[in-house]
Order: structure tokens, then sequence, then C-alpha cells
């Protein structure tokens, strides 16, 4: 989805504006267009992290060992919030 809507705002993004009024609105619409494609990828990035710890969590201790983290480092990194890396 993000890969798509990248490809959509390069395709937007190399177009050439043009003068006047025109230029401003065209500008605006790319600004807009920037805002609204991070922000959709940092929504993604959130989703999946929160996705990835809370299957951290679920973990038993055999697994976490396979892995090499114990329950202590594992309860720190799945008790983060969701926008902490």
């Amino acid at each position: 989805m993000a890969t798509t809507i990248s490809n959509a705002y390069h395709v937007f993004a190399t177009q050439a504006a043009p003068a006047g009024p025109a230029g401003s609105l065209h500008r605006v619409a790319e600004q807009l267009n920037r805002a609204a494609t991070t922000l959709v990828a940092t929504y993604f990035e959130w989703s999946e992290r929160a996705a990835q710890r809370r299957h951290l969590a679920a973990l038993d201790d055999r697994l976490l060992k396979d892995i090499g983290v114990n329950r202590e480092t594992a309860a720190q990194e799945y008790a983060k919030p969701f926008w902490r890396p």
C-alpha cells in the first residue's frame, strides 16, 4: 500500500507546476500529498510495531530463550508505547 502511494506521489510530484495561482495550488496539493503519504506510512509503521510487540508478549520462555531474549528484556520492549522505537 505504502509503495503504491509513494509511486503515485512520485508521478504527481514530477509534473511541472504551472505559473501563477495555479502553480500555488499545485504546490499546496503537493505538500498535502506529501503530508498524507507520511501520515499513512507512519500509521503502518506504528501498526506493525504494535503487532510485533503483541507477538513478543505472547512468546513463552522457551521461545524467548531461542531468540536470545529474557523475560525481563521482553517485558521492557512490549511495555513501550507503539510510537517509541
